[in-house]
Parts: C-alpha cells; structure tokens; sequence
C-alpha cells in the first residue's frame, strides 16, 4: 500500500501478538461490536461497510486505518474485548488486501481515495443540497460519512498534499456537518428553521427565551469558539466545563419541558411568541421540589437568588436568572450517571455551583484582592465537571463496590449508594468544602484488606462508615423486624392462658380482682420484650456511626432495664400473700401492705408513648406535620423514636384508608382470639390440670426432664403443637378474611354482575377421581359460540 507510511506486512508484524487461538465466525460486523474503548472508529467502519458496494478498495483503506487507529489508542489491548476486536479486524484486512487491490481503478490507493472523494462530493452530497426537497436525516448522514472519508483520505495521503479544491470541498462539509448535525427531537441549528416542530409559537417562545444572553460575558479564551447562535446553555458549558452533547441534550429536554408547559398554561398568554412567566414559574417549582426539601431538612438557605426582589432588572434579566439555575440543574443532573442514584448529593453539588453562578453573575466585584468576579473553584476547561467533581465520587463507590467482595462481606464494612447519600443529610455535609477537600473523610475508603474499624495511628485518615442503619445478617431479625406483633401476641397468649386457669373459662371473669391482679402482670412480661428488642436493636446497629443514635440506643436500653425492674416491685406490692420472691421483695423495701395503686401509676406511666404513637397512629395529618416540622421540640421527640432521617418522613395513608385498614385487622383479630382461645387454650387447661394430678409415672425416656415435677414434660408435649399453631395461624385467617372482603368490594364494584351475565357463555364441569385417586378438581370451561 502506498504512502501509508507503514506496509501492510510491518502493520502485520505489529499485530501478531494480537492473535488468539480460534477464529470469528464468517459474519462479523466490524462496525457493530467496536468495544467502548474503541467508540472514536465505530463511524469509520460503519462508512466502510456503506461503501463497500460502490467501492471495496476504499472501504479496506477505511478499516485498515481503523486499525491504526485502535492500535493507537489501545496499543497493548488492555481494553474489554480490544484483543479479540483487532485479531478479527486484521484477519478481514489479510483477506481483503488482494482482492480489493485488483478491482482498484487508479494506479495508487492515495490516488483512488482522492478520485472517490471527488465523486462522492460532487456527485452525492452537492446533489442532494440541491434538491427541492432536502432530506435532512439523509444530508447529515452525508455530510458525516464525507467527513470520515476526507480523515481517511489525509491519513492515506501524509506525504502529500490533498490540493486545494479537495480542502474548499472539506471545508465545506465542515460547516455543512454542524448545520445538519444529528439531532434528538428538535433540530436546532440552521438547516432546521423550515421543520414544522420548530415552527410551533411554544417552541419558538423557549428558544428565543434561552438564546437571550444580555450582559452574559464570554470568557475572553472562548470567544474564538463561540456558536453562531449560543445560548444560556452553551454559556454555562464553558463556564463551568459541561460536556457538549450532554449540554445539547439537556437543551432539547429544558426547550420541550418549558413548551408542554406553555401550551397547557389556563388562560393563554397574552404574546404567543414570548415565554411565560408562569411555565417558568412552574417547571422551577417542578424540578428544585426536592432541593428546596433538603433545604429545609439542614436548615440552609437555599442558594436560589430570586431577582425579582432586587431592583434595576428587567424582566427579561429575572427570566434569564430562571432559566439559568434550571439549565445548571438539569446540566448537573445529565452529567451525574451514577450519582443519580444519590439525589441529596446532587443537591449539594448544585447547592454549591449555584452558589458560584451568582458570584460570577454578580455586577461588583467580588474579590478584595483582584477585582474581578468569583470564577468557578474548578475552572471552565474541557470536561471539567466530569472529571473533577463526579469522577473523585465516582471512585469512592467503585472502592466500596470492591470491599463488598460480591456479596460474601459483613455490610458494616462497605458502603453502598444509600449509605454514601446519607452522608448529605446533614450540615456534616459541608466540611467538605468547595472545591471538596482530597483528605476528606468520605473520600477516605477502607482498603480491601483492613478489617478494623478504628485508626491505626493518630495521623490515619478518619473513615465515613455506615450512618443511620447497618444491617447485619442475624437469625433475630425474625424477631427486631416483627417485635410489635410477636410481643402482641405473646401478651394476648399470656392472657388467655391466666383467664383459662384462673376462672371457669368465662371471659367476663377478667373483672373480678383477683383475675385482674394476674392479667395485669402481661406488662411484666411487655418489659422483658422491650428489653429484648433493645438490647437486639444495640447488638444489630451498634456499628452505625452516628453518636446520637447510639446515644438513643444507650438511654432506650438503660429505660428498658429499669422498667423490668420497676414493673415486678411494684406488682409485688399489690400481692397479700408473702411467698418466694414477692416476700423477699416486700422484706427488702420493708412494705407490708397492698398498694395496688403504685402498679396501676407505673403501667399508666409505662403506656404514656404507647398512647402517644397511638393518637398520632389515628391522626396522621398531625403525624405527617410533626416528621416534616424543624421545631427542635418534635425533633427531639421523634428522636426517642427513630433517627431523624430524609426520606420516608410524613408518608402516612389519610385517615379514611387508615380507617378501613384498622376495622379490617382489629375484626381478624377478633377472630382469631375467640377460636384460639374457645378451640384451642380453654380447652387444653382442664386437660393440663389432669396431667398435672397423675403421680407415680415411670417416664421412659426419663432423662429429658429429671425429678421434674407435675409430668412437666407431657404438658409440654401437649402445648408445643398448640402455641405453634396459634402463632402462625394468621396467614389462614387473612386469606379468609381477604376473601370475603374482597368478593364484597367487587360487588359493589359490579364484578359479580358482569361476571353472572356471562353465565350463559359459561359451561362448568367438575371431575371428580375415584376412591384410589390421588387428587380431586374441578374447573370452568369457556364456550366459543362462534
């Protein structure tokens, strides 16, 4: 190959340690499978497989200098799939060489390029911007493939000059290609003037609205690059170093979003080609919901100036303000990736850069020492957001995502999205800094190896762990998760079990004195739960590292342990007899009398916050306004109750669908009981009493229970199977009870009307197996009348 300044056998020579054992399969598509790595050559192969018809020589000059091009920028194939890429490409290359060279028309490849190039100008893509009616997606496709060949043709050509009509051609298809770029939904350059989308009045209003720049100034080093037709959007890019086709994006989606509104808007407004205030107004309110939110929660001001409270500004200038804080939001948000998963990061991100765009929008000088306007902390160059403010987080999670060693690690020991956006839920937040600080504890990741929570010397790096919640894999979370309904449930079974043993089985019998005394004791055993699962919730989250939740952790459990001691000496007291520990408590406090009275005062003061969360329970509009209020007052109560968290405060269902659920449970509820206790607990007491009066039994298998008295281990026998059932009979009850509720709500929805009339297109049958069988069914057979 000529004047290439590499043959094809030295290029060859290159890329033999390229080659893998085993072949591709004859129908690669060299052009389909580019890796990531590889994206800047994926047009020149595609153009090479649209030429291939018309001219195979040049196509096989198009991928041979793909190949270079990979090789120059991959060229120890360190890439995904990168090996594997140039062993099929260069063996497409060997193949081609000799045939293609065969069918070329002019005596050197620079010569056919150049000869092919010409054509394909002159012929194709000034024929088709004559045309009356220009295809627009055809000419931009045109213009790019033109544009690849002519990268082809100098690459072919380095020796020699390509001639002068050649360059006037190129810099034609240039100027042409960004006037008939690739667009999304609106084409906004200037061969897109004449399409119908771009001729609609909300349309034309937003793009007029953005491509007002009144005082803006160009960085003097971007003036050279300044678009033809630059907007608030393209002053942003160089400002603060956006990427350019995120920015040509986020363009069409701030245009389109500005548009809907506009043409939703009740009544019209009054000048069709100019935006309204109130689309602005409203997609403000839209799209910084959650940032004024998280605002709030940290007790910030947010860094949106509204101009409209300033005087001097025209109305075009407040606009102006607008739409740039939603362009910088929407631009933030676009270039995020992964970060979105982390919505309260983002804020602070836009927080702080809005907090920059007003001093670089500022008309004094901000800077005592210059003079000049505040500049962004990270500067305007090229990719400056991407690599200086999402790639730094980025690497964070991706070193966590390695510490989680695919799953097989304790979760205290890696941090996952949720626990890195924790982080931004408080003014912790901004120590930070702006531009963030490199030793800043959330940058600080624990290597892979290191198991110990603590610094190893007083000069290591602090480490942000896990915040709020840790979770840790336990057996006892059957229990921590559930422990409302188990702890019902056992105080619902203690109950029962007294009431059956200590009257005849009527349960009216709870209001005689004696009865109640026993039943009373259920908060003895309501203590010992709490501390269970306090002590549960210490050992599971004890790892967080919030102070204050632990220090709630702490008081919980030292209130938890001094109820179950308060509760028992104080139900002593209501006793008359003097028995085994009762008498040995009453001696120690010196008490002889019954104060029933002390143990009533200590359950009522037990019950208080169980009473609260019942009223709120009830009233969940004052619930939801307590969560979302900042009073340090309801912040410290709830505190008691859970950590004050972001997310998940004031989600509460109205009172008509709490209603509704609340009947429906307390109803199944009912039920339960009054089977488990008529079925299953009060008849089983005068079984367990005749037990219990058996003496003189030789047990077999003695062992289990030695010297055990009143045949413990029978009645163990006999209860075992009952309390398991008691416990897990409710997923019974719920399907029936869900039945029935929901046939009588499809009724009155009128599904059982539609389904009865359609009773005639309808024919049932039932098969029943004989005696032997194994199964017995029935089911419904659809008539097709047709």
């Amino acid at each position: 190959m000529e004047n290439t300044g590499r043959s094809f056998p030295q290029q060859r020579r290159m890329g033999r340690s390229l080659t893998l054992t085993g072949q591709f399969s004859a129908d690669f598509r060299d052009s389909e499978s580019v890796p990531s790595s590889l994206s800047q050559i994926g047009n020149i192969l595609r153009v090479a497989n649209e030429i291939e018809e018309r001219n195979p020589r040049v196509a096989y000059l198009c991928r041979f200098h793909a190949f270079e091009k990979a090789h120059r920028l991959d060229p120890h194939s360190k890439g995904r799939n990168v090996r594997q890429f140039k062993t099929a490409l260069i063996q497409r290359l060997e193949k081609d060489d000799a045939e293609t060279a065969a069918a070329r028309t002019e005596s050197t490849d620079a010569k056919e390029m150049r000869s092919f190039y010409q054509s394909y100008y002159e012929d194709y893509v000034k024929a088709l911007s004559r045309a009356e009616q220009k295809d627009r997606a055809q000419l931009a496709q045109a213009y790019l493939t033109a544009g690849v060949l002519f990268e082809v043709l100098c690459a072919v050509n380095n020796e020699e000059g390509v001639g002068p009509e050649i360059e006037a051609a190129s810099k034609d298809v240039d100027e042409k290609k960004e006037m008939y770029c690739i667009y999304n939904i609106l084409p906004l350059n200037e061969g897109g003037v004449s399409s119908p989308i771009m001729n609609a009045e909300e349309i034309r209003a937003a793009v007029s609205a953005l491509r007002y720049l009144g005082s803006l100034s160009w960085p003097p080093n971007k003036r050279a690059s300044k678009p033809k037709h630059a907007d608030i959007l393209d002053w942003l890019q160089v400002t603060f170093g956006f990427q350019k086709d995120s920015v040509a994006n986020q363009r069409e989606h701030l245009i389109l979003l500005l548009a809907n509104i506009h043409l939703r808007l009740d009544p019209k407004p009054p000048v069709k080609s100019k935006l309204d205030d109130r689309a602005v107004d409203e997609l403000m309110k839209s799209l910084f919901k959650n940032y004024f939110k998280w605002c709030k929660f940290i007790q910030c001001k947010p860094a949106i100036w509204n101009p409209s409270v300033k005087a001097n500004y025209s109305e075009e200038e407040i606009q102006q303000r607008k739409l740039l804080y939603m362009g910088l939001y929407l631009l933030v948000w676009g270039e995020a990736a992964n970060l979105r998963f982390m919505p309260e990061c983002l804020c602070y991100i836009f927080h702080n850069m809005a907090l920059e765009l007003e001093g670089v929008l500022a008309r004094e000088p901000t800077s005592v020492v210059t003079g000049e306007n505040i500049t962004p902390a990270y500067g305007g160059e090229e990719h400056a957001f991407l690599r200086k403010i999402v790639t730094p987080i980025y690497e964070v999670i991706q070193k966590e995502t390695v510490n989680n060693k695919n799953g097989t690690a304790p979760h205290s020991v890696w941090r996952n999205y949720d626990d890195l956006n924790e982080y931004f839920w408080s003014k912790h937040c901004f120590k930070l800094n702006w531009p963030m600080r490199e030793d800043a504890e959330f940058f600080h990741v624990r290597s892979h190896g290191q198991t110990s929570t603590k610094r190893k010397s007083k000069t290591a790096l602090p480490i942000v762990r896990k915040i709020n919640f840790v979770e840790v894999r336990s057996f006892w979370h059957l229990f921590r998760s559930f422990d409302r309904m188990w702890t019902f449930y056992i105080l619902a079974l203690q109950a029962m079990i007294i009431l059956s043993w200590n009257a005849d089985g009527n349960p009216l019998h709870v209001f005689e004195l004696s009865v109640f005394e026993n039943v009373l004791s259920i908060f003895i055993t309501a203590a010992i739960l709490r501390l269970l699962q306090v002590v549960l919730d210490v050992l599971l989250n004890y790892k967080a590292y919030n102070s204050l939740n632990k220090l709630r952790l702490f008081f919980k459990l030292a209130v938890a342990i001094a109820w179950v001691i308060v509760l028992p000496i104080c139900y002593a007291h209501s006793w008359e007899t003097q028995n085994g520990i009762v008498k040995v408590i009453k001696d120690w406090l010196n008490q002889t009398g019954k104060i029933p009275s002390l143990y009533i005062t200590a359950v009522i003061i037990y019950l208080l916050p169980n009473v609260l969360s019942a009223l709120l329970f009830l009233l969940p509009f004052l619930r939801r306004w307590i969560e979302n209020s900042n009073c340090w007052i309801f912040n410290a109560l709830l505190w008691w109750s859970q950590p004050r968290l972001y997310i998940g405060r004031g989600m509460h269902e109205g009172p008509f669908a709490l209603f509704k659920y609340t009947i429906f449970w307390i109803v199944l509820l009912i039920g339960k009981f009054l089977f488990s206790y008529f079925i299953q607990i009060r008849p089983l007491v005068k079984v367990t009493r005749g037990i219990m009066d058996v003496n003189k039994v030789n047990y077999e298998w003695h062992e289990f229970f030695p010297h055990a008295k009143y045949n413990i281990g029978a009645i163990i026998s006999v209860w075992a199977p009952v309390i398991l059932v008691y416990f897990m009979d409710t997923q019974i009850w719920y399907a029936i009870f869900s039945t029935v509720v929901g046939g009588v709500t499809g009724a009155f929805r009128r599904l059982v009307s539609l389904f009865i009339s359609s009773l005639p297109h309808i024919n049932f049958y039932m098969s029943i197996s004989s005696m032997d069988g194994s199964d017995l069914g029935y089911g419904v057979c659809l008539k097709n009348e047709s």
